[in-house]
């Protein structure tokens, strides 16, 4: 397992992340191995969301989203993976498009350009056609559209439980071990 990048943008969903992060603290994973970055409307949401002590809590290394000298910047980094979570559909629209104006769009960008882990962690509902084509643009270029859509065979009672069917599909997905439900067909 090489080195995780998460984006966090303006959608709502920051429990999402705020789980995602709590798991990834107990895997054997090294902190360093970890970075996040967050856009300008992803702090403010997160913040609004979460709270500040939340957000000053995250106990992973934090680039700046204009910091394009960031590692995962770059295809020579050995960051593998990036997890967008939640993802809005601006970000999709502009990773969707090749647009990397920001390090997040750019990241995304070197995750597909050297055909490694790029998760988006989408965050909206209904959809229109053009969320969609973005999808598949992204799709079809190599990356995992993850939509933040909790199941429920599960039987999840909190929401907590439920934020987790989502957050351990995309760890199931970054090839992390997790004990989580697993459907067998027999109810």
């Amino acid at each position: 397992m090489g080195k995780i990048a998460i984006g966090v943008t303006g959608a709502s969903g920051s429990v999402y992340a705020m789980r995602l992060f709590d798991k990834l603290v107990k895997t054997s994973l090294n902190k360093a191995d970890i970075a996040v970055v967050f856009s300008e409307q992803g702090e403010q949401v997160f913040r609004y969301e979460a709270g500040d002590a939340a957000f000053e809590a995250i106990p992973f290394q934090r680039y700046n989203n204009r910091d394009f000298f960031a590692p995962f910047a770059s295809g020579s980094s050995l960051f593998d993976t990036f997890i967008i979570i939640p993802c809005s559909m601006g970000t999709l629209a502009r990773i969707a498009s090749g647009l990397a104006g920001n390090l997040i769009s750019r990241a995304a960008d070197v995750m597909l350009k050297e055909r490694r882990r790029l998760i988006l962690v989408t965050r909206e509902t209904p959809l229109n056609l053009i969320h969609i084509r973005n999808m598949e643009q992204v799709t079809e270029a190599g990356g995992i559209i993850c939509p933040a859509s909790p199941s429920f065979y599960s039987r999840p009672t909190t929401l907590e439980q439920a934020v987790d069917t989502v957050v351990d599909r995309v760890l199931s997905l970054v090839s992390i071990p997790v004990d989580t439900f697993r459907w067998s067909g027999n109810g």
